[in-house]
C-alpha cells in the first residue's frame, strides 16, 4: 500500500512542475492517437491488424500496437470515449507505474528483502531519471514492458525456489513480448539468463532452473505471433539490417551510469541535444550509493551466492548501456538505464534491509561523505557550469542521509524508510521543473472534440505534404498550424483517413517512392512525385494511392498555389487555413470507394466484388492476359488465387501489390488476401507454448500434493 500511495504522491510532484510530462514525445505524438484508431476499428468488430489507405503506418503488425496484448486492447477500446488524451494518457501511465514499482517491490521480497527497504525500491524507481523523463513521458511501451518484466522477475525467483507456479512466470512474460517493443522482450530474455545463473550458484541444482527455462520458453512461443510478421517483413523496411555498429549516439560511459544519487546530475553523452543533457537522466535514487557506507558487508558477503543472479543482471546492463550502438534493431543503449536502475535498487535495498547498520557511525559517515564527494566530482566534470546546484545537491544528500540515520536510530527503520520515500518527492518536482520547458513536446491539442471541430472535415482519404521541421514556435496551437496540418498520429486522434502516421519501421520503397520520413514529414520534392507519371503504368502515385485530397504546407510549397492544378484536380479554399494549407481536390469528386482498391487495370476488366481492409474480391476478364494494380502496400503477407488456383503477386515500384492476369480469364474471381507473415507458425507456437505451461502446472500441483500426503503417510 505505502509502495502504491508513494507512486501516486511522486506523480502529483512531477505533475506539479509540468502538467503535460507524461503526455509528451511519442506520447502525444504516437501512442494516444494510435489508441483511438485501434480503438474505433475494435468497437466497429474489426481487429485491426492492417489499415490500407494508412499506408506505412497502417500495418499494426510491425509497430508498437500491442495487438495480442489483453491489457493495451482495453486501453484501446476506452481509448474513443475519452476527450481529454492528456489526462487519459497520465492515468494509464500512473497505474503501469504504480504495476511496476509493485514489480520491484516484489523482487526484493523474492530476494529476501524487508517490506520496509523494499517499499523505498518500488518508489524509487518510478522517479528514477531515465524511466521518468523518457519512459514513463514518451516511450508507452517501454513502460508497460518493464511494468510486466519486473514482475515476471520475482515469479521467476519464487518459482525456482518453490515458492511460487509456472503459470505467473508464463503470464507475466507472455505480458512482457507481447506488448510488441523488442527491448523489454530482450530484457526478459537477459533476465531469464541472470535468474538462472544466480539460482544454480545459489541452489546449485539444475531442476529449478531446467524448469524455469521450460516456462520462458513457453512464453515466448505464445508470444511469437507478436514478433514474427515483423521479422519476416524486414527486408522492406527501414530496420532491416542486422549489423552491429557502435556510433557513439546514445551510449551511456561507465562513470555516468553510475552516477546515481546526486539528482542535480545532468549527464555527458552524444543525444539530440549534443553532448551535455537537460535531464538528469543517470540518476536512480538520492540515497542509493551513500547508502552503500551503512551496509554490514561483513556479514552481506555470506549472501552473495543468493544475490547473484541480481549483480550479473545488473553488470549486463552497465555493459549494455556502453555500447555498441546498435545491434540490429537494438539501437540507442540508453534505453537499458531502467534496467541498470532496478538491478542496483534491488540490490542496494536487500542489502539494507537485512544487513543495514549505523554502528561505528563516525567512519560510515566519513565513508558516506567520500561517496557523496564522489557523486559531486563526476557531476561537475560533466556539467561543470551548474556547479553551485551540484554543491546545494550535494548538501541536500548529506543533510536527508543524516536525517534518516538519526531516525533509523531513534524512531526505527519504517520511520526511516518513510522519509527516504517522501524525499523523493521535492526532488522529483525539482528535476522536472528545471527541464522546462522539455525539449521533447510536440505540444498536440489535448482535447480531441476542440481539435476536430478547428480542422477542416475532409472526407475520403487525404494525403499531406508537409514538414515539421518548418512549424515556428507559435505555430504548435490548435489556433496555429495543429488546426490546419497533421504530423505522427494526429490524424487518428481526429479520426480523419490520412496516409500520414508515425511509424518507426516504415516500408522502404514506399518512404523513397514519397520520400515520407516516420513522422510523415516529406521532403520538397515529394508533389513532383506525387503527380510524375509511375514508368510501368503510366498513373500518376495520386491515382495509384487513390488519394481523394493532397494538402500541401504553405511553408514547404509557398508558390505552388500559383502554378495550375494538375489534370483532373482543383485548387479548393478553406477559409480560415489559408496561413499553413493549399488543398487540392478531385474536380469528379471522391474516387477511394470507387471500385473498391482497384488502382489500375492493364488489358483486364477488373470489378470490385467486396472489399475489406484484410480482402480484395474483384471480378476479372483479360482474354490476351494483363495486369491488376490495387491500392495497397507490398507488405509481405498477400496471397492471391483466381477461382481457386494461387497465382504470383508482384508490385509496382516494389510498393504497389499487383496480379500479373492470366489469357484466357473470363469472368473469374480474384481473390486478394492479407495475413501476418507466419500468423499460421505464430498460433501453432501458441498452442504449444499453453500445451507446455500446462504441463508444468499439472506436474508443480502433483509434486506439491505429494509432498503433502508424505508427512500424512510418515
Amino acid at each position: 500500500m505505502i509502495t502504491a500511495v508513494g507512486v501516486v504522491f511522486g506523480y502529483i510532484a512531477v505533475l506539479l512542475a509540468n502538467a503535460r510530462h507524461f503526455y509528451t514525445d511519442d506520447t502525444e505524438s504516437q501512442y494516444t492517437g494510435l489508441w483511438v484508431g485501434l480503438g474505433d476499428a475494435l468497437r466497429d468488430g474489426t481487429f485491426p491488424v492492417l489499415v490500407p489507405e494508412r499506408w506505412m503506418s497502417g500495418n499494426n503488425t510491425m509497430d508498437d500496437a500491442g495487438l495480442f496484448n489483453p491489457p493495451q486492447l482495453l486501453i484501446d477500446l476506452i481509448a474513443p470515449s475519452v476527450d481529454n488524451m492528456a489526462v487519459y494518457a497520465t492515468v494509464v501511465k500512473l497505474i503501469f507505474a504504480i504495476i511496476a514499482a509493485l514489480g520491484v517491490y516484489r523482487v526484493c521480497l523474492a530476494y529476501g528483502g524487508r517490506p520496509t527497504w523494499s517499499a523505498v525500491a518500488g518508489v524509487a524507481f518510478p522517479l528514477s531519471g531515465f524511466f521518468l523523463f523518457f519512459d514513463e513521458a514518451s516511450w508507452m511501451t517501454a513502460l508497460t514492458g518493464t511494468a510486466w518484466l519486473v514482475h515476471a522477475w520475482a515469479s521467476s525467483v519464487r518459482y525456482t525456489r518453490g515458492q511460487g507456479g509456472p503459470i505467473p512466470v508464463f503470464v507475466f512474460l507472455y505480458l512482457t513480448i507481447s506488448t510488441q517493443y523488442i527491448f523489454p522482450a530482450v530484457e526478459a530474455a537477459l533476465m531469464l539468463l541472470a535468474v538462472a545463473v544466480g539460482e544454480i550458484v545459489h541452489q546449485r541444482k539444475w531442476l529449478p532452473v531446467a524448469r524455469l527455462a521450460i516456462a520462458g520458453g513457453c512464453a515466448g512461443l505464445a508470444g511469437l505471433l507478436t514478433f514474427l510478421p515483423s521479422m519476416l517483413s524486414a527486408k522492406v523496411t527501414w530496420r532491416g539490417t542486422m549489423e552491429i555498429n557502435n556510433d557513439q549516439f546514445l551510449t551511456v560511459p561507465w562513470s555516468e551510469s553510475l552516477n546515481a544519487s546526486l539528482p542535480s546530475s545532468l549527464p555527458a553523452f552524444t543525444s539530440w541535444w549534443g553532448y551535455v543533457q537537460p535531464m538528469p537522466v543517470t540518476y536512480i535514487a538520492w540515497f542509493l550509493i551513500p547508502a552503500l557506507a551503512f551496509i554490514d558487508w561483513r556479514r552481506a558477503k555470506d549472501s552473495w551466492r543468493e544475490l547473484s543472479g541480481v549483480a550479473f543482471f545488473a553488470v549486463m546492463m552497465l555493459m549494455w548501456a556502453a555500447g555498441p550502438g546498435s545491434i540490429g534493431p537494438l539501437r540507442w543503449p540508453v534505453r537499458v538505464l531502467p534496467m541498470l536502475a532496478i538491478g542496483l535498487l534491488v540490490l542496494v535495498c536487500v542489502l539494507l534491509g537485512r544487513y543495514g547498520t549505523t554502528r561505528d557511525l563516525k567512519n560510515r559517515g566519513i565513508a558516506a561523505g567520500l561517496l557523496i564527494l564522489l557523486l559531486w566530482v563526476r557531476s561537475f566534470s560533466a556539467d561543470p557550469h551548474d556547479v553551485i546546484w551540484h554543491v546545494l545537491a550535494a548538501a541536500a544528500i548529506v543533510a536527508l542521509g543524516a536525517a534518516v540515520v538519526w531516525l533509523d536510530r531513534t524512531k526505527g527503520v519504517a520511520v526511516a524508510c518513510v522519509l527516504a520515500i517522501v524525499a523523493m518527492f521535492p526532488i522529483a518536482f525539482l528535476q522536472v521543473h528545471a527541464a522546462q520547458p522539455t525539449p521533447m513536446t510536440w505540444n498536440l491539442p489535448t482535447n480531441r472534440s476542440e481539435a476536430k471541430s478547428a480542422f477542416p472535415d475532409f472526407p475520403g482519404t487525404t494525403l499531406q505534404l508537409a514538414e515539421r521541421g518548418l512549424l515556428q514556435p507559435g505555430d504548435n496551437s490548435l489556433e496555429g498550424a495543429y488546426g490546419s496540418l497533421v504530423f505522427g498520429n494526429y490524424a487518428k486522434s481526429l479520426e480523419l483517413s490520412y496516409v500520414n502516421g508515425y511509424t518507426p519501421t516504415g516500408h522502404f520503397y514506399f518512404g523513397e517512392l514519397l520520400c515520407m520520413r516516420w513522422d510523415s514529414s516529406v521532403c520538397p520534392d515529394a508533389y513532383r512525385r506525387m503527380f510524375a507519371p509511375e514508368p510501368t503504368t503510366g498513373r500518376t502515385l495520386v491515382d495509384l494511392m487513390k488519394l481523394d485530397r493532397v494538402v500541401l504546407q504553405r511553408a514547404l510549397f509557398p508558390d505552388v498555389r500559383n502554378q495550375p492544378a494538375p489534370d483532373g484536380w482543383k485548387w479548393v479554399d478553406y477559409p480560415g487555413h489559408e496561413k499553413y494549407i493549399w488543398v487540392l481536390e478531385r474536380v469528379d469528386g471522391l474516387i477511394s470507394t470507387v471500385n473498391g482498391r482497384v488502382a489500375d487495370a492493364k488489358n483486364v476488366t477488373a470489378t470490385s466484388i467486396s472489399e475489406t481492409d484484410t480482402t480484395s474480391r474483384v471480378r476479372v476478364s483479360a482474354p490476351n492476359g494483363g495486369r491488376v494494380v490495387f491500392s495497397r502496400l507490398g507488405w509481405p503477407g498477400y496471397r492471391v488465387t483466381i477461382d481457386g488456383n494461387q497465382v504470383p503477386i508482384t508490385t509496382v515500384a516494389k510498393s504497389f501489390v499487383a496480379v500479373d492476369i492470366p489469357p484466357g480469364t473470363q469472368n473469374a474471381e480474384l481473390v486478394l488476401t492479407w495475413r501476418p507473415p507466419g500468423w499460421k507458425i505464430g498460433i501453432g507456437a501458441a498452442a504449444a507454448g499453453l500445451a507446455g505451461i500446462g504441463v508444468l502446472q499439472w506436474l508443480a500441483v502433483r509434486s506439491r500434493r505429494r509432498a503433502r500426503e508424505q508427512p500424512a503417510a510418515g
